[in-house]
Protein backbone atom coordinates (compact mmCIF):
# COMPACT_ATOMS: atom_id res chain seq x y z
CA UNK A 1 0.00 0.00 0.00
CA UNK A 2 1.19 3.51 -0.80
CA UNK A 3 2.06 5.62 2.25
CA UNK A 4 -0.65 8.04 3.37
CA UNK A 5 -3.29 6.78 0.93
CA UNK A 6 -6.44 8.78 1.78
CA UNK A 7 -9.96 7.62 2.58
CA UNK A 8 -12.81 9.91 3.60
CA UNK A 9 -15.32 8.68 6.17
CA UNK A 10 -18.51 10.66 6.68
CA UNK A 11 -20.07 10.09 10.10
CA UNK A 12 -18.46 9.12 13.40
CA UNK A 13 -21.16 6.83 14.71
CA UNK A 14 -20.55 3.14 15.30
CA UNK A 15 -20.10 2.22 11.63
CA UNK A 16 -17.88 5.21 10.91
CA UNK A 17 -15.80 4.57 14.02
CA UNK A 18 -15.27 0.92 13.10
CA UNK A 19 -14.29 1.85 9.56
CA UNK A 20 -11.91 4.54 10.78
CA UNK A 21 -10.30 2.21 13.34
CA UNK A 22 -9.63 -0.50 10.74
CA UNK A 23 -8.14 1.91 8.21
CA UNK A 24 -6.11 3.92 10.72
CA UNK A 25 -4.49 0.73 11.98
CA UNK A 26 -3.52 -0.08 8.37
CA UNK A 27 -1.80 3.30 8.02
CA UNK A 28 -4.35 5.08 5.85
CA UNK A 29 -4.75 8.82 6.13
CA UNK A 30 -8.35 8.94 7.29
CA UNK A 31 -10.33 12.14 6.91
CA UNK A 32 -13.24 11.73 9.31
CA UNK A 33 -16.15 14.15 8.86
CA UNK A 34 -18.60 14.61 11.75
CA UNK A 35 -21.14 17.44 11.80
CA UNK A 36 -21.65 17.33 15.56
CA UNK A 37 -21.41 19.35 17.78
CA UNK A 38 -22.10 22.32 15.47
CA UNK A 39 -25.18 20.58 14.05
CA UNK A 40 -28.02 19.53 16.35
CA UNK A 41 -29.77 16.44 15.01
CA UNK A 42 -32.13 16.33 18.04
CA UNK A 43 -31.12 12.72 18.79
CA UNK A 44 -27.49 12.79 19.92
CA UNK A 45 -26.54 14.54 23.15
CA UNK A 46 -22.74 14.73 22.79
CA UNK A 47 -20.04 15.17 20.16
CA UNK A 48 -18.48 11.81 21.09
CA UNK A 49 -17.85 9.15 18.46
CA UNK A 50 -19.99 6.02 18.66
CA UNK A 51 -22.65 7.57 20.90
CA UNK A 52 -25.55 5.22 21.62
CA UNK A 53 -28.76 7.14 20.95
CA UNK A 54 -31.46 4.66 21.95
CA UNK A 55 -30.82 1.76 24.33
CA UNK A 56 -27.54 1.11 26.13
CA UNK A 57 -27.88 -2.61 25.41
CA UNK A 58 -25.84 -4.41 22.76
CA UNK A 59 -28.14 -7.41 23.23
CA UNK A 60 -27.17 -10.91 24.31
CA UNK A 61 -23.54 -11.95 24.69
CA UNK A 62 -24.41 -15.66 24.36
CA UNK A 63 -23.19 -17.41 21.23
CA UNK A 64 -26.48 -19.25 20.68
CA UNK A 65 -28.03 -15.81 20.10
CA UNK A 66 -27.43 -14.49 16.56
CA UNK A 67 -26.43 -11.03 17.77
CA UNK A 68 -24.19 -12.58 20.41
CA UNK A 69 -22.45 -14.62 17.72
CA UNK A 70 -22.09 -11.54 15.51
CA UNK A 71 -20.32 -9.77 18.39
CA UNK A 72 -17.86 -12.67 18.63
CA UNK A 73 -17.25 -12.49 14.87
CA UNK A 74 -16.54 -8.78 15.27
CA UNK A 75 -14.21 -9.41 18.21
CA UNK A 76 -12.18 -11.72 15.98
CA UNK A 77 -12.05 -8.92 13.40
CA UNK A 78 -10.63 -6.39 15.86
CA UNK A 79 -13.79 -4.38 16.56
CA UNK A 80 -13.31 -1.11 18.44
CA UNK A 81 -16.89 -1.38 19.68
CA UNK A 82 -16.15 -4.69 21.38
CA UNK A 83 -13.00 -3.27 22.97
CA UNK A 84 -14.94 -0.29 24.32
CA UNK A 85 -17.77 -2.50 25.58
CA UNK A 86 -15.36 -4.55 27.70
CA UNK A 87 -14.26 -1.53 29.73
CA UNK A 88 -17.67 0.15 29.98
CA UNK A 89 -19.99 -2.81 30.62
CA UNK A 90 -22.66 -2.66 33.33
CA UNK A 91 -24.64 -5.53 34.94
CA UNK A 92 -27.44 -6.66 32.63
CA UNK A 93 -27.94 -10.40 33.08
CA UNK A 94 -27.30 -12.23 29.80
CA UNK A 95 -27.10 -8.98 27.84
CA UNK A 96 -24.02 -6.89 27.09
CA UNK A 97 -24.97 -3.40 28.23
CA UNK A 98 -22.70 -0.41 28.68
CA UNK A 99 -22.32 2.96 30.33
CA UNK A 100 -23.02 4.87 27.15
CA UNK A 101 -20.79 7.86 28.01
CA UNK A 102 -17.76 5.75 29.00
CA UNK A 103 -18.32 3.61 25.93
CA UNK A 104 -18.29 6.58 23.54
CA UNK A 105 -15.41 8.27 25.38
CA UNK A 106 -13.29 5.15 24.93
CA UNK A 107 -14.02 4.95 21.20
CA UNK A 108 -13.35 8.67 20.72
CA UNK A 109 -10.03 8.60 22.59
CA UNK A 110 -8.72 5.59 20.66
CA UNK A 111 -9.55 7.03 17.25
CA UNK A 112 -8.20 10.47 18.08
CA UNK A 113 -4.91 8.92 19.27
CA UNK A 114 -3.88 8.07 15.70
CA UNK A 115 -1.57 10.65 14.07
CA UNK A 116 -2.92 9.71 10.63
CA UNK A 117 -6.44 10.91 11.54
CA UNK A 118 -7.64 14.23 10.15
CA UNK A 119 -10.87 15.28 11.86
CA UNK A 120 -13.26 17.67 10.12
CA UNK A 121 -16.03 18.98 12.38
CA UNK A 122 -18.31 20.03 9.55
CA UNK A 123 -21.32 18.86 7.58
CA UNK A 124 -20.77 17.13 4.24
CA UNK A 125 -23.27 18.23 1.61
CA UNK A 126 -21.98 16.59 -1.57
CA UNK A 127 -20.34 13.37 -2.70
CA UNK A 128 -16.57 13.39 -3.12
CA UNK A 129 -14.65 11.92 -6.03
CA UNK A 130 -12.14 10.52 -3.51
CA UNK A 131 -12.61 7.05 -2.00
CA UNK A 132 -15.31 7.59 0.63
CA UNK A 133 -17.34 5.61 3.14
CA UNK A 134 -20.73 7.14 3.92
CA UNK A 135 -21.65 6.10 7.46
CA UNK A 136 -24.05 8.87 8.40
CA UNK A 137 -26.60 6.49 9.85
CA UNK A 138 -30.39 6.62 9.88
CA UNK A 139 -30.46 10.38 10.48
CA UNK A 140 -28.93 11.12 7.07
CA UNK A 141 -30.77 14.11 5.65
CA UNK A 142 -30.44 17.44 3.87
CA UNK A 143 -28.14 18.02 0.92
CA UNK A 144 -26.13 14.86 1.47
CA UNK A 145 -29.23 12.69 1.21
CA UNK A 146 -30.31 14.67 -1.85
CA UNK A 147 -26.91 14.00 -3.43
CA UNK A 148 -27.18 10.28 -2.70
CA UNK A 149 -30.70 10.08 -4.11
CA UNK A 150 -29.64 11.90 -7.27
CA UNK A 151 -26.78 9.48 -7.86
CA UNK A 152 -28.81 6.38 -6.99
CA UNK A 153 -31.90 7.42 -8.93
CA UNK A 154 -33.98 5.90 -6.13
CA UNK A 155 -36.05 7.24 -3.27
CA UNK A 156 -34.87 6.50 0.26
CA UNK A 157 -36.94 4.32 2.56
CA UNK A 158 -37.65 5.04 6.20
CA UNK A 159 -39.29 3.93 9.42
CA UNK A 160 -39.82 5.53 12.81
CA UNK A 161 -37.70 4.53 15.78
CA UNK A 162 -37.75 5.69 19.38
CA UNK A 163 -35.65 5.77 22.54
CA UNK A 164 -36.72 4.99 26.11
CA UNK A 165 -36.68 7.26 29.19
CA UNK A 166 -33.95 7.14 31.84
CA UNK A 167 -34.60 7.74 35.55
CA UNK A 168 -32.45 8.36 38.62
CA UNK A 169 -32.06 5.27 40.79
CA UNK A 170 -32.38 7.23 44.04
CA UNK A 171 -35.86 8.36 42.97
CA UNK A 172 -37.18 4.78 42.72
CA UNK A 173 -39.32 3.51 45.61
CA UNK A 174 -37.75 0.21 46.70
CA UNK A 175 -40.60 -0.56 49.06
CA UNK A 176 -42.34 -1.54 45.81
CA UNK A 177 -39.49 -2.22 43.37
CA UNK A 178 -36.95 -5.04 43.71
CA UNK A 179 -33.85 -6.48 42.05
CA UNK A 180 -34.17 -9.73 40.10
CA UNK A 181 -33.23 -11.25 36.74
CA UNK A 182 -35.76 -13.38 34.92
CA UNK A 183 -35.89 -16.95 36.28
CA UNK A 184 -32.86 -16.06 38.47
CA UNK A 185 -30.54 -16.42 35.48
CA UNK A 186 -27.16 -14.76 35.65
CA UNK A 187 -27.09 -11.81 38.07
CA UNK A 188 -29.95 -9.93 39.73
CA UNK A 189 -29.19 -6.98 37.49
CA UNK A 190 -32.63 -5.57 36.73
CA UNK A 191 -34.91 -3.42 38.87
CA UNK A 192 -38.48 -4.71 38.67
CA UNK A 193 -41.66 -2.71 39.18
CA UNK A 194 -44.63 -5.11 39.61
CA UNK A 195 -48.26 -4.33 38.71
CA UNK A 196 -51.37 -5.96 40.07
CA UNK A 197 -54.19 -6.38 37.57
CA UNK A 198 -56.06 -3.20 38.51
CA UNK A 199 -52.90 -1.07 38.35
CA UNK A 200 -51.91 -2.59 35.02
CA UNK A 201 -55.25 -2.09 33.30
CA UNK A 202 -55.46 1.51 34.49
CA UNK A 203 -51.92 2.13 33.24
CA UNK A 204 -52.67 0.69 29.80
CA UNK A 205 -55.82 2.82 29.43
CA UNK A 206 -53.91 5.99 30.30
CA UNK A 207 -50.99 5.02 28.06
CA UNK A 208 -53.17 4.41 25.02
CA UNK A 209 -55.07 7.67 25.54
CA UNK A 210 -52.02 9.82 26.26
CA UNK A 211 -51.05 12.70 24.00
CA UNK A 212 -48.38 11.88 21.46
CA UNK A 213 -45.79 14.20 19.99
CA UNK A 214 -46.58 15.28 16.44
CA UNK A 215 -44.71 13.50 13.67
CA UNK A 216 -44.15 15.75 10.69
CA UNK A 217 -44.48 12.82 8.32
CA UNK A 218 -47.40 11.19 6.55
CA UNK A 219 -45.66 7.83 6.68
CA UNK A 220 -45.79 6.38 10.19
CA UNK A 221 -44.18 3.04 9.35
CA UNK A 222 -42.59 1.55 12.47
CA UNK A 223 -39.88 -1.08 12.84
CA UNK A 224 -41.68 -4.02 14.43
CA UNK A 225 -38.87 -4.97 16.83
CA UNK A 226 -38.70 -1.45 18.27
CA UNK A 227 -42.32 -0.30 18.50
CA UNK A 228 -43.30 2.61 20.75
CA UNK A 229 -44.79 1.20 23.94
CA UNK A 230 -48.06 3.06 23.35
CA UNK A 231 -48.39 1.43 19.91
CA UNK A 232 -47.94 -2.03 21.44
CA UNK A 233 -50.53 -1.17 24.10
CA UNK A 234 -53.02 -0.04 21.47
CA UNK A 235 -53.06 -3.56 20.00
CA UNK A 236 -54.96 -4.97 22.98
CA UNK A 237 -55.13 -4.78 26.76
CA UNK A 238 -53.03 -7.94 27.23
CA UNK A 239 -50.37 -7.17 24.60
CA UNK A 240 -47.88 -5.44 26.91
CA UNK A 241 -47.94 -8.16 29.56
CA UNK A 242 -47.05 -10.70 26.89
CA UNK A 243 -44.36 -8.38 25.53
CA UNK A 244 -42.05 -5.94 27.32
CA UNK A 245 -44.04 -6.19 30.60
CA UNK A 246 -44.20 -9.97 30.75
CA UNK A 247 -44.03 -11.09 34.40
CA UNK A 248 -42.84 -14.66 33.80
CA UNK A 249 -39.85 -15.66 35.90
CA UNK A 250 -39.92 -12.43 37.93
CA UNK A 251 -41.90 -13.57 40.95
CA UNK A 252 -40.57 -13.28 44.52
CA UNK A 253 -41.84 -14.30 47.94
CA UNK A 254 -43.36 -10.84 48.37
CA UNK A 255 -44.64 -10.75 44.78
CA UNK A 256 -45.20 -14.44 43.91
CA UNK A 257 -47.36 -13.78 40.85
CA UNK A 258 -47.08 -10.19 39.58
CA UNK A 259 -49.64 -9.47 36.86
CA UNK A 260 -47.13 -7.45 34.80
CA UNK A 261 -43.63 -6.13 35.44
CA UNK A 262 -41.69 -3.13 34.12
CA UNK A 263 -37.95 -3.83 34.13
CA UNK A 264 -35.27 -1.15 34.42
CA UNK A 265 -31.71 -1.74 33.20
CA UNK A 266 -28.59 -0.04 34.56
CA UNK A 267 -27.50 2.76 32.22
CA UNK A 268 -24.32 4.07 33.88
CA UNK A 269 -21.21 2.48 35.36
CA UNK A 270 -21.96 4.12 38.70
CA UNK A 271 -25.42 2.59 38.72
CA UNK A 272 -27.11 5.92 39.43
CA UNK A 273 -29.32 5.88 36.33
CA UNK A 274 -31.60 3.19 34.89
CA UNK A 275 -33.58 3.04 31.64
CA UNK A 276 -37.07 1.61 31.21
CA UNK A 277 -36.64 -1.56 29.15
CA UNK A 278 -38.93 -1.69 26.12
CA UNK A 279 -40.35 1.78 26.76
CA UNK A 280 -39.50 3.46 23.49
CA UNK A 281 -42.11 6.15 23.16
CA UNK A 282 -43.48 9.09 21.23
CA UNK A 283 -45.55 10.56 24.07
CA UNK A 284 -45.05 14.25 24.83
CA UNK A 285 -42.67 14.91 27.72
CA UNK A 286 -45.42 15.96 30.17
CA UNK A 287 -47.41 12.84 29.30
CA UNK A 288 -44.36 10.60 29.77
CA UNK A 289 -43.92 12.01 33.28
CA UNK A 290 -47.64 11.66 34.09
CA UNK A 291 -48.19 8.16 32.69
CA UNK A 292 -44.86 6.53 33.58
CA UNK A 293 -45.13 7.75 37.16
CA UNK A 294 -48.17 5.46 37.37
CA UNK A 295 -45.73 2.53 37.33
CA UNK A 296 -45.44 1.12 40.88
CA UNK A 297 -42.19 2.35 42.38
CA UNK A 298 -41.81 5.24 39.92
CA UNK A 299 -44.43 7.56 41.46
CA UNK A 300 -41.71 10.11 42.27
CA UNK A 301 -39.22 9.16 39.58
CA UNK A 302 -36.78 11.82 38.42
CA UNK A 303 -36.36 11.64 34.64
CA UNK A 304 -32.80 12.22 33.43
CA UNK A 305 -33.93 11.84 29.82
CA UNK A 306 -37.32 11.42 28.21
CA UNK A 307 -38.01 9.10 25.29
CA UNK A 308 -37.81 10.52 21.79
CA UNK A 309 -39.08 9.48 18.36
CA UNK A 310 -36.98 9.99 15.24
CA UNK A 311 -37.15 9.09 11.56
CA UNK A 312 -34.67 6.47 10.33
CA UNK A 313 -33.71 6.54 6.66
CA UNK A 314 -32.02 3.83 4.62
CA UNK A 315 -31.31 3.05 0.98
CA UNK A 316 -32.55 0.32 -1.36
CA UNK A 317 -29.35 -1.66 -1.08
CA UNK A 318 -30.43 -4.62 -3.27
CA UNK A 319 -30.95 -2.18 -6.13
CA UNK A 320 -28.14 0.36 -5.71
CA UNK A 321 -25.17 -1.46 -4.13
CA UNK A 322 -22.43 -3.64 -5.59
CA UNK A 323 -21.29 -6.79 -3.79
CA UNK A 324 -18.54 -4.82 -2.02
CA UNK A 325 -21.04 -2.24 -0.62
CA UNK A 326 -20.04 0.41 -3.15
CA UNK A 327 -22.63 2.36 -5.12
CA UNK A 328 -23.26 0.98 -8.59
CA UNK A 329 -23.59 4.52 -9.94
CA UNK A 330 -20.47 5.84 -8.13
CA UNK A 331 -18.13 2.95 -7.18
CA UNK A 332 -15.73 5.12 -5.16
CA UNK A 333 -18.53 5.64 -2.60
CA UNK A 334 -19.13 2.83 -0.08
CA UNK A 335 -22.16 2.65 2.22
CA UNK A 336 -21.86 1.42 5.82
CA UNK A 337 -24.05 1.10 8.90
CA UNK A 338 -27.79 1.53 9.25
CA UNK A 339 -28.00 3.52 6.05
CA UNK A 340 -27.40 0.23 4.22
CA UNK A 341 -30.53 -1.38 5.64
CA UNK A 342 -29.27 -3.24 8.70
CA UNK A 343 -30.89 -2.49 12.03
CA UNK A 344 -29.21 -2.40 15.42
CA UNK A 345 -26.03 -1.12 17.02
CA UNK A 346 -24.01 -4.28 16.52
CA UNK A 347 -25.18 -4.86 12.96
CA UNK A 348 -24.37 -1.26 11.99
CA UNK A 349 -20.89 -1.43 13.49
CA UNK A 350 -20.19 -4.73 11.71
CA UNK A 351 -21.04 -3.17 8.35
CA UNK A 352 -18.51 -0.42 9.12
CA UNK A 353 -15.74 -3.00 9.46
CA UNK A 354 -16.82 -4.70 6.24
CA UNK A 355 -16.95 -1.46 4.23
CA UNK A 356 -13.44 -0.59 5.42
CA UNK A 357 -12.11 -4.03 4.45
CA UNK A 358 -13.65 -3.75 1.00
CA UNK A 359 -12.48 -0.21 0.25
CA UNK A 360 -8.93 -0.99 1.39
CA UNK A 361 -8.71 -4.08 -0.79
CA UNK A 362 -9.97 -2.10 -3.75
CA UNK A 363 -7.42 0.66 -3.21
CA UNK A 364 -4.63 -1.90 -2.80
CA UNK A 365 -5.57 -3.68 -6.02
CA UNK A 366 -6.57 -6.86 -4.20
CA UNK A 367 -9.47 -9.12 -5.06
CA UNK A 368 -12.81 -8.71 -3.34
CA UNK A 369 -13.45 -11.42 -0.74
CA UNK A 370 -17.05 -12.33 0.07
CA UNK A 371 -17.85 -12.92 3.72
CA UNK A 372 -18.97 -16.56 4.07
CA UNK A 373 -22.75 -16.86 4.26
CA UNK A 374 -22.28 -19.38 7.08
CA UNK A 375 -21.41 -16.42 9.33
CA UNK A 376 -23.94 -14.00 10.77
CA UNK A 377 -22.13 -11.09 9.10
CA UNK A 378 -22.10 -12.86 5.74
CA UNK A 379 -25.75 -13.86 5.96
CA UNK A 380 -26.78 -10.33 6.98
CA UNK A 381 -24.77 -8.83 4.12
CA UNK A 382 -26.30 -11.29 1.68
CA UNK A 383 -29.76 -10.20 2.81
CA UNK A 384 -29.23 -6.48 2.27
CA UNK A 385 -27.66 -7.08 -1.15
CA UNK A 386 -30.11 -9.66 -2.47
CA UNK A 387 -33.42 -9.21 -0.65
CA UNK A 388 -36.44 -9.47 -2.90
CA UNK A 389 -39.97 -8.22 -2.67
CA UNK A 390 -41.74 -4.95 -3.14
CA UNK A 391 -40.61 -3.45 0.15
CA UNK A 392 -37.03 -3.83 1.39
CA UNK A 393 -37.17 -3.78 5.18
CA UNK A 394 -34.31 -3.32 7.68
CA UNK A 395 -32.87 -6.50 9.17
CA UNK A 396 -31.38 -7.48 12.52
CA UNK A 397 -28.98 -10.37 13.02
CA UNK A 398 -31.08 -13.52 13.30
CA UNK A 399 -30.71 -17.23 12.76
CA UNK A 400 -33.35 -17.33 10.02
CA UNK A 401 -30.78 -15.75 7.68
CA UNK A 402 -28.64 -18.92 7.81
CA UNK A 403 -30.26 -21.85 5.98
CA UNK A 404 -30.07 -25.08 7.89
CA UNK A 405 -29.39 -23.52 11.29
CA UNK A 406 -31.35 -25.69 13.71
CA UNK A 407 -33.05 -24.21 16.73
CA UNK A 408 -32.69 -27.47 18.64
CA UNK A 409 -28.89 -27.51 18.32
CA UNK A 410 -26.99 -24.34 17.51
CA UNK A 411 -23.53 -25.77 18.23
CA UNK A 412 -22.66 -26.91 14.68
CA UNK A 413 -23.76 -23.54 13.26
CA UNK A 414 -21.79 -21.63 15.91
CA UNK A 415 -18.63 -23.64 15.22
CA UNK A 416 -19.07 -23.28 11.47
CA UNK A 417 -19.55 -19.54 11.81
CA UNK A 418 -16.46 -19.00 13.95
CA UNK A 419 -14.31 -21.26 11.76
CA UNK A 420 -15.53 -19.39 8.68
CA UNK A 421 -14.92 -15.90 10.08
CA UNK A 422 -11.45 -16.92 11.23
CA UNK A 423 -10.62 -18.18 7.74
CA UNK A 424 -12.04 -15.00 6.19
CA UNK A 425 -10.01 -12.81 8.56
CA UNK A 426 -6.81 -14.71 7.71
CA UNK A 427 -7.45 -14.11 3.98
CA UNK A 428 -8.16 -10.42 4.60
CA UNK A 429 -4.82 -10.03 6.37
CA UNK A 430 -2.72 -12.02 3.86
Amino acid sequence: MEANKRVNIVGAGLAGSEAAFFLLKKGYEVHLYERRPAYNDHAHETALFGELVCSNSLKSYKLDNACGLLKEEMRIMGSIMMEAAEVSSVPAGAALSVDRELFAENITAKIKSFPNLVLHEEEVTELSDDPTIIATGPLTDGKLMDALLEVMGEKSLSFFDASAPIVKKDSIDFTKAYYKSRFDQDDAAYINCPFNRMEYERFVRELVGAERAMLHEFDTHYFESCLPVEVIASRGIETLRHGPLKPFGLGTEEHPKPYAVVQLRQDTKLGDCFNLVGFQTNLTYPEQKRVFQMIPGLENATFVRYGLMHRNSYIKSPVVLNEDLSLKAKPNIFIAGQLSGVEGYVESAAMGILAAINISRKLEGKEFIEVPKTTILGALTDYILHATGGYFQPMNANWALIPGARKENREPSIKNSLDSINSYWIRVND
